[in-house]
C-alpha cells in the first residue's frame, strides 16, 4: 500500500487494479479515508470515471505512484514536436492557480468592467472564498458571482457546485452562467427532479446524480423531503441568489423555512457566495445570520458585533460609485409622472373611505399599526378590483364572529363596496390613463404592440388588480391574448420560467406583461423592453428599486423611461394622502442620483418596514412633507459603522487590503486558445477510434466538431438544453463578441440556447481533448526534444511539483526547468525563463534525431532531487506566509468559542429566577445544547484550518520533457 506521509495530488498518475488513472479529486470521508476521484489512462479504462477508496483498495492490492526518479526517456517523432507541445500545454492548463490573481474569469463571454472583477480579488485574498456580494440593483452580480466561480475552477475546488435562487430566475441564471462562462448548472425544477428519480433507485440521492445543479430555494425548504438528501450531500462551492430571502427575519413563515434550509446548506460546502442587492432589513441579528452562514465563528454576539468581525466577508457598490466605468453601458433613466384627474364615481368613494368609522375594527390588540382604513385606502389606490376584493374578505370574517359591533361594520363595509362596485372601467381614471399612454393620441408613448423589440413591463402590487389589467387590456387595445402575459407567485416554477424566457425571446408573441413584484427580483428584462409602467405606487423605495432595476440596469441598450399613473383627487385628505406618494417618487430619483442606498433617506433597511412608515404617515394627518420626515429618518439605535456598511461606503475603509485587481496571464506555448484547439483536435482526429472529423475557420477563429461516441459518453450529464441528443455538431469559437451576437441571437426565438460555444478551456469539450492529450504518453515517460539553438551538451529537464493540503487541493505548484551542461547540473528556471530560452512556444522542425535515451534517464534522480530542494524551499517560504494566518484564525476561534461560552453563563444567570426548578432545569438543558452547538462550530472551523491551510509533508513530483541540442 502506499504510504501515508507519499503525497498524492490532482494530476498524479496511479496504477489502481492494474490499470493507469489520472487523479483529478481527492476527497475524505467522515473517518479521514482518501477517495479518489480518477479517470481512466490505459486502453482497458480509458475515459471512464471512478472513485477508489484507499482502505479499500490496500485490501484488493497496491496503489501504485511511478517513482519519477524511474521516469523512461522516449523521442517526439512528431512534427513540430506537436506531441510535447500539446502534452505540456495540457498540463500547464490543468495546473491550479494558488495566488489571489484573477487568471481566467475576466476571459469568459463578457465585457469586462473593473469593479466586477473586485468581488474575485477579495474573495481569493481570504483563506476560505466565502462571500456576500452585495452590489445594488443592475450592476451585474451573476457575472461577477461567474468571475469567482471561473477563478475557484481553475483552482481545482468546484467539480461539484449547486445554485440556490428563487423559481422565475433558474432558467435565467443557467443560462447565463453556460453562454458566459461554459459552466453547465442543471436545472432541478419539478421536471428536473421527477427525471432524476426515473433514472436513480428510490434511496438514492438525487443530489449525488449531477456535479453542477441550479435549483429553488422553495423546493429546498421542504424539510421532510430534502433534509436528509441535503445532509449527505457535499458541493465545492454554494451559490445562494437573492440571499435577503434566507436571512432571519424572525417573522417565521416561509422565510423561517428559508433561512433553516440556508443554514444547512451553508455547512456542506467548502466555497459559499451570497448574492443580493438588499442584503439586510437594518437589523444586527438578521444580517449577522447571513454573514454567519458564510463563517459561523465570526461573530461572537449577534446583537453587538462591529467591522474587524465580518471584514472580508462582503462588498457592496452602488451605481454612482462606478458611474465612470459603466457610462456607455447604463443610460440614465427619464422619469415619467401623467396625471390624471379622479372620476365622480372615485370621488364618491373617497368621501365615502373618509366618513367611513368603524365600530370593531382596528380596535382589536392584533399588534398592527396600520389601521384597516389605511389598508383600504392603498387597495383603492391600486385598483376598485382589489379594493373591492379586501372589503370582501374583511366582511367574510367579520359575519362569522357576528358580534354586533362587526355586524355594524359589515353594513358600512357593504355601503362602501357598492359605491366601490360603480367604478366601472370607464369611471377608473388610472387605467382610463394607461390606456391613453398606450393607445394613438396626444398622450400617447408611441408604443406599439406591432413591433416586437418594444415590449412593456407593468408592475402592481395587487393580484386582483393584476387579473384586472389581464382581462380588460387585451380587449381595449385590440390585442390578442397573447400579446399580453402575467407573472405573479402563485405560477408554479415552470410557468414563471417560460414566462420569464417568453418575455425575452425575440420571436414571441408577448407584447405586454403585467406583473407582481415577484418578478421584481433580479429577473433581466431590459433585452425588449426600456419602458416599465407603475400601474399603482409602491408604499417603499426598496420596491422601487428592484422593480426599476429590472429595465434600468447593466446592458440596456435604450434609455429606460419609468411611468408613475398619478390620479388628483378633490378630496383635501386623499390628495394630501397622494402626495406621500409624490414625495416618495422624487425621493426615490434623489436616491438613484445621489445616494444609492435608499435606507440612508428612510432609516429604514426593508420593503416590510418602508411601507408600515408610509402607512403611519397617511394616518397621521399631518402636511405629506412632514408625516414623511416624522417616520423616516436614520435609526439611532445602529451605529455608525454598520449605517455605512449597508450605504456601501465600509468596503472603501475596511482593514483589509485589497488591492486593485490583478489579471494574470498565465504561462502557455501557444499564442491563444484557438491554436491549442487546433492542433489538439487535429492531432486527435489521428486516433481512428475517435472519429473525428473537426473543421477550421482561422479567419473566425472558429471550430465545428462533431461528437463521436466517446466524446457523447462525456457530455451525457450536461443539461440537455446545452447539447442534446440528436446535437451532432458543435461549434466553438473564441470570438467573445460572436458568442455576444449568439447570446443576442437565442433572444430571438423562445427556449433558443446558443449553438455556438466559448472556445476556451473551461470548456467540456476541451476538458475532454486535455486529458486525452494527457494519456496519450505512457507511464511515467518523458519526451526527448532536440532543439538546435540551445549549447551542444546543454539538456534541460522539465518537470511540476504538486504540493497539496489534506483535502488533495493543490496548495503549491511550480514548474522548473532543470538545466545541465555536459551532464553537470547548472541551473534552475522558472516556467517563463524556461519557456523564453527555449522557444518552446515557437514551432521548431523536428530533425529526428537519434538520441542516447540511457544517458538522458541518468539525469532524472538529480532532476527530482533538485526539485525536491525547490519545493521544501517553496513549503517553508508558504508555511512562514500561512502561519500567522492560521495562528490568527486559531486564536479567533478560541477567542469565539471563550466569548460565546461566558454568554452562555451571563444569559442563563439573568433568566433563572429563584423557585423556578422546571424553568432552571429546562434553560440548563438549553445551555447545554447551544454550548454543544458552539464547541461544533468550533470544532469543524479547526478541522477545515488544518486540512485546508497545512500543506502535506511529501510532494508529487512529475518529469515531462528534456529539451536539449543533442549533437555529438
Amino acid at each position: 500500500m502506499i504510504s501515508t506521509k507519499q503525497a498524492i495530488a490532482p494530476g498524479s498518475r496511479v496504477i489502481i487494479r492494474d490499470e493507469e488513472w489520472l487523479i483529478h479529486r481527492i476527497d475524505r470521508t467522515s473517518n479521514d479515508i482518501r477517495i479518489f476521484g480518477v479517470v481512466g489512462l490505459s486502453p482497458l479504462v480509458e475515459g471512464k470515471d471512478a472513485r477508489f477508496i484507499e482502505d479499500i483498495e490496500a485490501q484488493n492490492g497496491e496503489i501504485k505512484v511511478v517513482d519519477p526518479k524511474k521516469t523512461k526517456a522516449s523521442i517526439d517523432k512528431s512534427p513540430y514536436y506537436r506531441e510535447t507541445r500539446l502534452f505540456l500545454e495540457s498540463h500547464l492548463r490543468s495546473s491550479s492557480a494558488n495566488d489571489s490573481k484573477i487568471h481566467i474569469g475576466h476571459r469568459g463571454a463578457l465585457d469586462v468592467l473593473p469593479f466586477q472583477l473586485e468581488p474575485t480579488t477579495q474573495a481569493l485574498s481570504l483563506p476560505r472564498q466565502r462571500i456576500l456580494i452585495a452590489d445594488a440593483v443592475g450592476l451585474g452580480k451573476t457575472i461577477e458571482c461567474g468571475i469567482l466561480l471561473s477563478e475557484l475552477i481553475k483552482r481545482g475546488k468546484g467539480k461539484r457546485i449547486l445554485v440556490v435562487t428563487v423559481k422565475s430566475m433558474l432558467t435565467q441564471f443557467q443560462k447565463e452562467l453556460w453562454s458566459r462562462f461554459s459552466l453547465p448548472l442543471t436545472r432541478l425544477d419539478s421536471t428536473g427532479l421527477q427525471s432524476v428519480r426515473r433514472k436513480i433507485p428510490t434511496n438514492h440521492n438525487p443530489f449525488h446524480y449531477y456535479d453542477k445543479s441550479i435549483i429553488s430555494i422553495d423546493t429546498l425548504k421542504q424539510d421532510g423531503e430534502f433534509r436528509t438528501h441535503l445532509e449527505n450531500a457535499y458541493w465545492d462551492i454554494i451559490v445562494i441568489d437573492e440571499a435577503h430571502n434566507v436571512a432571519e427575519r424572525g417573522n417565521g413563515g416561509a422565510s423561517s423555512l428559508r433561512s433553516r434550509a440556508a443554514k444547512l446548506l451553508a455547512k456542506q460546502s467548502d466555497s459559499l457566495i451570497l448574492l443580493s442587492a438588499t442584503p439586510h432589513d437594518g437589523k444586527r441579528e438578521s444580517f449577522a445570520s447571513l454573514m454567519n452562514m458564510l463563517n459561523p465563528t465570526a461573530i461572537k454576539d449577534p446583537k453587538n458585533y462591529g467591522p474587524d468581525d465580518i471584514d472580508g466577508l462582503f462588498i457592496r457598490r452602488f451605481k454612482k460609485d462606478v458611474k465612470e466605468q459603466i457610462s456607455g453601458n447604463f443610460p440614465e433613466r427619464v422619469v415619467h409622472t401623467p396625471r390624471t384627474s379622479a372620476s365622480a364615481q372615485e370621488e364618491a368613494a373617497y368621501l365615502q373611505l373618509s366618513a367611513l368609522k368603524f365600530h370593531s375594527i382596528d380596535k382589536k390588540k392584533s399588534g398592527a399599526k396600520i389601521l384597516f382604513r389605511t389598508l383600504l385606502e392603498k387597495a383603492l389606490f391600486s385598483s376598485p378590483a382589489a379594493c373591492g376584493s379586501t372589503i370582501l374578505e374583511r366582511i367574510k370574517r367579520l359575519t362569522k364572529r357576528g358580534t354586533p359591533e362587526d355586524l355594524a361594520d359589515v353594513t358600512g363595509l357593504q355601503s362602501l363596496l357598492d359605491t366601490i362596485n360603480d367604478i366601472h372601467p370607464t369611471a377608473f381614471s388610472k387605467y382610463q390613463n394607461l390606456l391613453q399612454l398606450l393607445s394613438k393620441g396626444p398622450k400617447s408613448i408611441n408604443w406599439s404592440p406591432r413591433d416586437q423589440s418594444d415590449r412593456l413591463v407593468i408592475f402592481t402590487e395587487r393580484i386582483d388588480t393584476l387579473k384586472f389589467l389581464q382581462s380588460h387590456l387585451p380587449r381595449d387595445l385590440k390585442l390578442k391574448d397573447k400579446q399580453v402575459a402575467i407573472l405573479h407567485g402563485g405560477m408554479s416554477d415552470i410557468e414563471q420560467q417560460e414566462m420569464v424566457e417568453a418575455f425575452g425571446s425575440a420571436d414571441s408573441k408577448v407584447r405586454l406583461l403585467i406583473a407582481s413584484d415577484v418578478a421584481a427580483e433580479g429577473i433581466n428584462l431590459h433585452h425588449h423592453s426600456h419602458r416599465l409602467i407603475h400601474f399603482d405606487i409602491p408604499w417603499s423605495l426598496i420596491t422601487f428599486q428592484q422593480r426599476n432595476g429590472r429595465v434600468d440596469r447593466y446592458g440596456q441598450s435604450e434609455q429606460p423611461e419609468i411611468y408613475y399613473l398619478l390620479t388628483d383627487s378633490s378630496n383635501e385628505q386623499i390628495r394630501g394622502d397622494q402626495r406621500i406618494l409624490e414625495l416618495l417618487i422624487e425621493k426615490d430619483t434623489e436616491v438613484q442620483n445621489n445616494i444609492g442606498d435608499p435606507s440612508e433617506f428612510t432609516g429604514l433597511h426593508s420593503s416590510e418596514e418602508e411601507e408600515e412608515a408610509v402607512g403611519l404617515a397617511i394616518q397621521s394627518n399631518l402636511a405629506p412633507e412632514q408625516a414623511l420626515e416624522d417616520n423616516f429618518g436614520s435609526d439611532s439605535s445602529i451605529d455608525d459603522w454598520f449605517n455605512d456598511l449597508i450605504g456601501g461606503t465600509v468596503t472603501d475603509d475596511a482593514s483589509t487590503d485589497i488591492s486593485a485587481p490583478v489579471t494574470e496571464q498565465s504561462p502557455s506555448l501557444y499564442s491563444d486558445d484557438y491554436q491549442w484547439a487546433k492542433d489538439a483536435l487535429e492531432t486527435l482526429k489521428t486516433q481512428s477510434k475517435n472519429k473525428l472529423t473537426p473543421e477550421f475557420e482561422d479567419s473566425t477563429q472558429t471550430i465545428t466538431i462533431n461528437i463521436p461516441a466517446e466524446l457523447r459518453r462525456r457530455l451525457k450529464k450536461l443539461p440537455r438544453e446545452i447539447i442534446s441528443n440528436d446535437t451532432d455538431l458543435l461549434s466553438l469559437t473564441s470570438d467573445r463578441d460572436s458568442i455576444n451576437k449568439e447570446i443576442v441571437r437565442c433572444r430571438a426565438e423562445e427556449g433558443l440556447w446558443p449553438r455556438k460555444h466559448l472556445l476556451w478551456e473551461q470548456h467540456p469539450v476541451m476538458n475532454w481533448a486535455q486529458d486525452k492529450l494527457l494519456s496519450r504518453f505512457g507511464r511515467h515517460q518523458a519526451s526527448c526534444v532536440h532543439l538546435n539553438h540551445l549549447q551542444p551538451g546543454e539538456r534541460i529537464v522539465v518537470g511540476t511539483g504538486i504540493i497539496p493540503n489534506r483535502k488533495g487541493q493543490t496548495l503549491i505548484q511550480r514548474w522548473y526547468g532543470v538545466q545541465f551542461i555536459n551532464g553537470k547540473l547548472k541551473d534552475t528556471l522558472d516556467l517563463e525563463s524556461l519557456i523564453s530560452h527555449t522557444k518552446l512556444n515557437e514551432q521548431q522542425a523536428n530533425p529526428d534525431k537519434e538520441i542516447d535515451l540511457a544517458a538522458v534517464q541518468s539525469l532524472f534522480p538529480e532532476t527530482v532531487e533538485c526539485l525536491q530542494i525547490h519545493l521544501s524551499e517553496a513549503r517553508d517560504n508558504f508555511r512562514k506566509d500561512t502561519q500567522p494566518k492560521i495562528d490568527a484564525q486559531l486564536a479567533k476561534l478560541r477567542a469565539f468559542l471563550d466569548s460565546r461560552t461566558h454568554q452562555l453563563e451571563l444569559d442563563l444567570s439573568a433568566k433563572i429566577k429563584p423557585g423556578s426548578k422546571n424553568k432552571h432545569d429546562y434553560l440548563l438543558r438549553r445551555k447545554d445544547q447551544e454550548q454543544r452547538d458552539i464547541q461544533q462550530k468550533h470544532d469543524d472551523y479547526k478541522a477545515w484550518v488544518e486540512d485546508t491551510m497545512n500543506t502535506e509533508d511529501s510532494p508529487s513530483i512529475r518529469l515531462f520533457t528534456v529539451l536539449g541540442n543533442f549533437n555529438a
